[in-house]
Parts: C-alpha cells; structure tokens; sequence
C-alpha cells in the first residue's frame, strides 16, 4: 500500500460514509492500519463502567473512532477546496503540496 500522506494537525474533509462532506482536524494517524482519527467526525457511543480509584464516571460517552484513510481528503489551506497531495524536493527539503494550486502544504506544529 503506499504511505499514509496524512498528518497529525490537518484539517480533512469526508467524502464517503455516514459524515460526508463534514471537516474536521486529525487527531490520530494509525499509520500501519491506514486509518485517521478526526475531531467531531464519526462518532461512537461508548459504555463506561465508573472507576472511583481513577476518578472515571460511568455512562454513555461519545468519542470519534478511526476511520480509513480513503475516505478523507485534505483540505488545501490556501484554496479551502479537498485536495489530493503531492510531494516535491525544493532545495533539498521534501515538501506535500496541494494538486489543485500548486501550493505548499506546511506541517502543522503539535503543540
């Protein structure tokens, strides 16, 4: 398979599934399985058992779940449209950079 061209801090757009057309940003990339983990996108209901020594509570909680990489695409920052990504060596720096404009797809700093 080729490498996951997706990273921690992008903002992504889905284009198949239940969330269609939804953004969201990246939190996880499980780089192995192919699959991202987007904020506010496909979520999951969970049932928690409280534990009163970890100061969990117990009940329903909703949280995402991963999803497979094909079905996001990164949105470009610079025209907000989704957007397949390339990669080019300028001055000896590897670079991703939007199909569309042409332009640089910087990495995002985690914080």
């Amino acid at each position: 398979m080729g490498a996951v061209r997706i990273r921690k801090g992008d903002e992504i757009e889905v284009i198949a599934g239940k969330d269609r057309g939804k953004r969201g940003t990246v939190q996880e990339v499980h780089s192995e399985e192919r699959r991202v983990v987007v904020a506010g996108v496909n979520i999951a209901k969970r049932h928690r058992k409280p534990n009163p020594q970890r100061n969990i509570k117990g009940g329903i909680v909703e949280q995402p779940a991963p999803m497979d990489v094909a079905k996001v695409m990164i949105v470009c920052p610079h025209c907000g449209k989704p957007t397949r990504i390339a990669h080019r060596t300028e001055d000896g720096d590897k670079e991703r950079y939007c199909r569309r404009c042409g332009e640089a797809i910087a990495v995002q700093k985690e914080k």
